[in-house]
C-alpha cells in the first residue's frame, strides 16, 4: 500500500474525528476530507475499529514528534518563570494549531472507555506526560516528586476540555482566560513547599 496515501488518510481521519466527533468518523467522510476517490479509506482501513486504530496510531506519532521536537530544543526551562511560560504556550496550542489533534484525542479517550485495545494504544501518550512534566519540574529546579508530577499533569489535562470548549464564564472561573497567570499559579501550588 502507498504509505503517503495512508498517512494522508490518517491525517484526514484525525481531522474528521476532531471536527465531527465519533459519530462523524465514517469512511465516506475520511475519503472526502482526504480528497480521494470513494472507497479509498475502506480499502486501507476495512472496519470502523481499523479506522479508530489508524487515528490512535497517528495521534501517538504526532505526540512523539512533538516530544522529540521539545527534546531537540534543549534541556528545557531552567527556572520557574521559564517553565510557566512553556506551560502557558502549550495551553495556547490547545485552542490553536493543536486543536484538531486534541479534539480527536478526547474523542478517542471516550471510545477507549469501551474498547480496551484502544486504551492500550493511547496509554503511552498520557503516561509519557507524567514523566515529561516531572523532568521539566526538575530541570526548572522545582520539587519534582511523583506527587508534583501527578498534580501538574492532571491539572493541565483537566484544563484541555475547557480550553477546547472555550466557554467564557468557565474559562474565567477556572483562571484559563489568563494562561500566563494560570500557569504561574499552578506551579506555585504544585511546588508550594518551596515558597515557604
Amino acid at each position: 500500500m502507498n504509505q503517503n496515501r495512508r498517512d494522508r488518510l490518517r491525517d484526514a481521519a484525525v481531522t474528521v474525528l476532531g471536527g465531527a466527533g465519533g459519530r462523524g468518523l465514517t469512511h465516506r467522510a475520511v475519503d472526502a476530507a482526504a480528497e480521494v476517490p470513494p472507497g479509498t479509506a475502506k480499502n486501507y482501513f476495512p472496519s470502523r475499529d481499523a479506522l479508530l486504530r489508524a487515528v490512535a496510531e497517528r495521534c501517538l506519532e504526532q505526540y512523539q514528534a512533538l516530544a522529540a521536537s521539545l527534546a531537540a530544543a534543549g534541556p528545557g526551562p531552567s527556572d520557574r518563570e521559564g517553565l510557566a511560560a512553556l506551560l502557558a504556550g502549550l495551553l495556547r496550542d490547545v485552542a490553536g494549531p493543536g486543536r484538531p489533534r486534541l479534539l480527536a484525542y478526547l474523542e478517542l479517550q471516550a471510545e477507549a472507555a469501551r474498547r480496551p485495545w484502544l486504551a492500550a494504544l493511547l496509554d503511552p501518550i498520557a503516561a509519557g506526560d507524567f514523566a515529561a512534566y516531572r523532568s521539566l519540574l526538575a530541570g526548572a529546579g522545582l520539587a519534582a516528586g511523583p506527587e508534583q508530577a501527578r498534580a501538574l499533569t492532571l491539572a493541565l489535562h483537566g484544563a484541555i476540555p475547557h480550553l477546547l470548549a472555550g466557554a467564557p464564564a468557565t474559562l474565567a472561573a477556572a483562571g484559563l482566560d489568563d494562561l500566563d497567570g494560570f500557569a504561574s499559579g499552578l506551579l506555585a501550588r504544585v511546588c508550594a513547599e518551596e515558597a515557604r
